[in-house]
């Protein structure tokens, strides 16, 4: 029979427990990840254009067609747009966005959000736009 003292103490970490986390986790995130990506839907118009090429993902702003303003997924109202964005960038180096707006939202309503934006200091304003079939 061993006594206790003949025992050694095992000095190694086992690892293998850890990797089978890891793997679970990380397909669990690629599986999850195409699904919260969310949006305000809008009907865009059709053009032919470039796509802009940046190196900051930028601010991306949407009218919908009832004239509700978001700000990425947060609704905000014409009033406070521009105190707003001047908040978000100011800490950014690259100040841009983009403006996603539907269709049939009135010319003039989409010139106040633009005037909105250029007030609070932002000169890269793109417009998405879908392309023509």
């Amino acid at each position: 029979m061993k006594s206790s003292r003949d025992r050694k103490l095992m000095s190694e970490i086992n690892v293998t427990p850890l990797v089978d986390v890891m793997l679970v986790l990380l397909i669990i995130f690629m599986v999850a990840a195409p699904m919260m990506t969310q949006g305000v839907d809008v009907t865009l118009p059709k053009t032919t254009t470039k796509n802009i090429k940046t190196k900051q993902e930028p601010l991306m702003l949407t009218v919908k067609k009832n004239r509700e303003i978001f700000i990425e997924n947060h609704k905000i109202s014409l009033k406070n747009l521009e105190a707003k964005v001047k908040k978000i960038f100011e800490n950014r180096r690259e100040k841009q966005v983009l403006l996603r707006a539907d269709k049939d939202v009135p010319y003039g309503f989409v010139i106040k959000v633009i005037a909105g934006v250029k007030r609070a200091g932002i000169d890269n304003l793109g417009m998405v736009t879908q392309p023509e079939d």
